[in-house]
């Protein structure tokens, strides 16, 4: 089942985690429960959506917020919480309780083009103040907080029509699983790296260099590994027939598709890792 209208059809292309999420900060925000009825309805959410639906549920009436895993989550949340006083309690998961995230409130009196310079240059803490409504558009943006300006014109939009937001699934996903499914017929497609969540699949298949993934990306450190260092390991013990002792979703992805195309058996200790963003991948790994 390697044809790509099989993964076009989206039965393993899970939603866009980065849309879904801005779409729930809005509606946070501004008092709808939109995001709580779809979540309710949605199979196969990833950890990342499952800590939104909690989050958006408890928000109103719990001082304590759990945000699972969910670096975006925290900060979005957590800017929230600074810009209205509310004094809400994060509650952090897993490789979270372990990434330096900023815990000062002077953000909030920052522009985004000074937001940028935050946790390794991450776009989250701009995309907050966005979502919180600053009119401010930089120009040439980062792909992820064009993305945040995008989700605020089409709530807004939506809204003034009376209806509500739109759901959107993770191109990002499916333009790696394309590219994955034409590797493993022994083709060499192209590929274009739109985002810093393309690095590691990027690089394990030779379309990028460490030394170019970190020029490009600054904030690639500061994930829920160091991606640079934590890719490279790990298709070194690939390579050399170790376990993968990797925790990082995008790393184990990108690994687990490393070893199929080339025929390698993995010991991967973490493979539920991979819920954060693609709760579908060991099925669509299996049936390609």
């Amino acid at each position: 089942m390697s044809d790509i209208t099989v993964v076009i059809d989206k039965k393993y292309i899970p939603l866009d985690k980065s849309w879904i999420i801005r779409m729930g900060i809005l509606d946070i925000v501004n008092g709808y429960d939109d995001i709580q009825k779809f979540l309710a309805t949605q199979e196969n959410l990833g950890d990342d959506l499952a800590a939104l639906r909690i989050a958006s549920e408890r928000w109103k009436f719990d001082k304590d917020i759990n945000v699972g895993e969910s670096g975006t989550l925290y900060r979005l949340l957590k800017y929230v919480s600074w810009k209205q006083e509310l004094h809400k309690n994060f509650i952090l998961e897993g490789t979270l309780r372990h990434r330096k995230i900023n815990d000062d409130q002077a953000v909030l009196r920052l522009s985004q083009s000074e937001l940028l310079t935050y946790d390794n240059g991450t776009s989250q803490w701009a995309s907050a103040a966005v979502l919180l409504g600053d009119p401010e558009r930089l120009y040439r943006p980062p792909y992820k907080l064009d993305l945040t300006y995008q989700a605020v014109e089409h709530w807004h939009m939506q809204r003034d029509k009376g209806l509500a937001w739109q759901p959107r699934y993770d191109d990002t996903i499916l333009g790696q699983a394309k590219t994955y499914l034409k590797l493993l017929k022994g083709e060499r497609p192209d590929f274009i790296l739109e985002q810093a969540e393309d690095f590691c699949f990027a690089y394990v298949f030779g379309y990028i260099t460490a030394e170019e993934g970190e020029k490009r990306w600054p904030a690639l450190r500061g994930h829920e590994s160091d991606r640079i260092i934590e890719i490279q390991d790990t298709l070194t013990a690939a390579k050399e027939g170790r376990e993968i002792a990797s925790k990082d979703h995008r790393v184990v992805q990108a690994i687990a598709m490393w070893g199929k195309i080339n025929k390698r058996q993995l010991n991967i200790l973490y493979p539920k890792s991979v819920n954060k963003s693609w709760p579908q991948f060991w099925d669509f790994l299996k049936n390609s």
